[in-house]
């Protein structure tokens, strides 16, 4: 693949990569008054305040911008890839992405970036850089302030997070909860990382701590044949199993109620018996954007310990469905991959408790 790279500003004491990928954020209206993608090289002509940060900036622009719906593995590899290439050019890398995936982006680069210690920041926008009202320049210039920001001569942020509407979030808690406001993104089950008003103001007990002997690894093996099974009322048997016993389907997210408690109907519970059985991962979320899944705290969820179901704890689902991709690509014995996910990789989730 052919990027596109561009400097757009060459003198500064640190340096940042802009990772262009698409999205929303950079679209204006063209002659028919349609939204289309502008060049992202001349993003100073839009955002002439990237002149005054003091950062040297340089843009990548993948040569055909993605809307985020169609985001695939190959994007995440080649996401990882321009980073590792450029990681020891740069001090941060922000990723410009579309809203609707950027927490999947998130947490897979999270698990993917193995000892990370540079700061990549995701970021986009709900209205178009093109728009007089457009969350874009704000969004972009403080994501690019955060990831410049150092104390000591350490960077401050060592990992990667999302920045959006004035916060910045953990990228593999975070997650998209509106789409009619600016205040898009959210992290229920971890604190803010930073809030950014007259100062940036950052939380620094809940940062990743810097380690300066990480050595950067990225491991990119994945394997999608993994599904989301979301528990409702008056679900049937049918539907279930033609989830469950498709042979493709190697690992399933279930979505369940509460702290993690789904129908004990003796149908239900043979269908994940068997499934588990025949070697495939059921990992447990809960469907509520806060707290947790406690399995076994409630009658209708004890018999899921008994037959083998995981519990995600306070995962959310995109951290779920993205960490069982990656370890489905990574772990060959099932096992080791039934070990590791009910733990934490990249701060995506507390301790479960045995």
């Amino acid at each position: 693949m052919k990027y596109k790279i561009v400097n757009i500003n060459k003198s500064g004491e640190r340096s940042v990569l802009i990772i262009y990928t698409g999205g929303t954020f950079g679209m204006i209206q063209d002659a028919s008054g349609a939204l289309a993608p502008f060049n992202f090289g001349k993003v100073v002509d839009r955002v002439p305040e990237l002149r005054q940060l003091g950062i040297r900036l340089t843009v990548i622009s993948f040569p055909k911008p993605i809307d985020s719906s169609n985001i695939l593995i190959q994007d995440w590899k080649d996401m990882a890839y321009i980073i590792e290439e450029n990681y020891a050019q740069y001090d941060a890398f922000v990723i410009l992405h579309g809203t609707d995936t950027m927490a999947y982006s998130a947490s897979m680069l999270s698990y993917m970036l193995e000892g990370l210690n540079k700061p990549v920041i995701f970021t986009g926008a709900q209205m178009p850089i093109g728009s007089i009202r457009s969350d874009a320049r704000e969004n972009l210039i403080t994501a690019l302030e955060i990831a410049a920001a150092h104390s000591n001569g350490q960077t401050i942020v060592s990992e990667v997070c999302v920045y959006f509407n004035y916060l910045l979030l953990r990228g593999s808690r975070s997650q998209k909860l509106r789409s009619s406001t600016f205040a898009a993104f959210e992290s229920e089950n971890y604190p803010v990382l930073a809030e950014a008003g007259i100062e940036i103001e950052f939380n620094y007990p809940a940062l990743k701590p810097f380690d300066p002997e990480a050595q950067l690894k990225v491991r990119n093996l994945m394997d999608s044949n993994v599904v989301i099974l979301k528990i409702f009322p008056g679900i049937t048997e049918h539907v279930v199993r033609s989830i469950l016993e498709n042979p493709n389907v190697k690992g399933v997210v279930m979505e369940t109620f509460g702290s993690g408690n789904t129908m004990s109907f003796d149908w239900f519970i043979d269908c994940l018996r068997e499934a588990i059985a025949s070697g495939k991962v059921i990992l447990n979320v809960s469907q509520c954007i806060g707290g947790e899944v406690e399995q076994g705290r409630y009658e209708t969820s004890k018999k899921l310990n008994e037959i083998g179901v995981l519990s995600g704890g306070d995962i959310t689902t995109e951290a779920a469905i993205t960490k069982l991709m990656f370890l489905l690509g990574s772990e060959k014995v099932t096992k080791e991959l039934k070990r590791q996910l009910p733990h934490s990789l990249a701060g995506e989730m507390d301790a479960v408790l045995e």
